[in-house]
């Protein structure tokens, strides 16, 4: 009997042991289940992307390039992908001449310069990647634009918290800071046989031309005429102005230009250069 007492309590031991032999092993399996699926949860952030370099051009390339301004054309230079979207106010001034290029550590396609209508060159930035910005271009054809390296220190960017947007249906236009409308105004637009060009250009300069009497200010825009080459000597920039007559605000009796009231025209008058104005249908 005693054998038999014993026996029958080391078995108990050992069911003992094993049980908790077995608990432990299935916790372990429980904490290594977890944590992997914490690490699939949630992956190790990627390391940052390295800036792509320039591509070298030579100073007979650099000749050849046209310069990016209003008066030119860059055929080569990408369609804006996204027309109608607002940026976040991003603007960048290049301090010293810039290559335009079509895409990071791609091919050249033009020289941006430092001054356009000699004013200082502000433009939107429409995407980013390090060490580079993608712009709206001045030139032809609209809605143009391109890459310029960032890396080298010798641009400038600011922010406007300003946007303009033009309905051309309606007629109107609207001044926004900070996504808040400020301001809105019936104006005169293009005719069907010269249309205001739609999409997002911006203001490319504000200037108070002798000898125009219709408007103190005029703004040229970075987008021109879809119908007209030229116009009164100048490349067919489009642009915002005054326009003493208010009979013509909610009609389409324009060359393509936006033609405002005084109010309006005030507000525009001091946006930043290169602030966003978007162009709906």
């Amino acid at each position: 009997m005693y054998v038999r007492r014993r026996s029958t309590r080391t078995v108990l031991v050992i069911a003992a042991v094993v049980t908790t032999v077995l608990l432990s092993v299935a916790m372990l399996v429980i904490v290594t289940n977890w944590k992997f699926d914490r690490e699939l949860a949630t992956p190790p952030a990627p390391p940052p992307a390295k800036p792509i370099p320039p591509a070298k051009v030579t100073t007979a390339q650099l000749a050849a390039l046209p310069r990016s301004t209003t008066w030119t054309t860059v055929s080569e230079a990408e369609p804006d992908s996204q027309p109608f979207a607002a940026n976040d106010g991003l603007v960048v001034h290049p301090r010293a001449q810039k290559v335009v290029y079509a895409e990071p550590g791609g091919p050249a396609i033009a020289v941006l310069p430092t001054t356009q209508l000699d004013q200082p060159t502000w433009l939107p930035v429409v995407e980013t990647r390090p060490g580079w910005m993608r712009v709206l271009l001045p030139s032809r054809p609209n809605g143009s634009t391109g890459w310029i390296h960032t890396g080298d220190g010798k641009t400038k960017e600011s922010h406007s918290p300003y946007q303009v947007r033009i309905d051309l249906s309606d007629r109107r236009l609207a001044v926004f800071k900070d996504g808040q409308e400020t301001g809105s105004w019936q104006v005169g637009i293009g005719t069907d046989q010269t249309p205001t060009p739609v999409g997002r250009t911006f203001l490319l300069a504000a200037l108070s031309p002798s000898g125009v009497s219709y408007s103190p200010v005029i703004l040229p825009l970075g987008s021109h005429s879809e119908k007209l080459k030229t116009y009164d000597g100048g490349p067919g920039t489009v642009g915002l102005h005054g326009w003493p007559d208010k009979s013509v605000f909610g009609h389409a009796v324009s060359h393509g230009c936006v033609r405002l009231p005084k109010p309006a025209l005030d507000a525009v008058t001091h946006l930043p250069l290169g602030t966003m104005i978007i162009i709906n249908d």
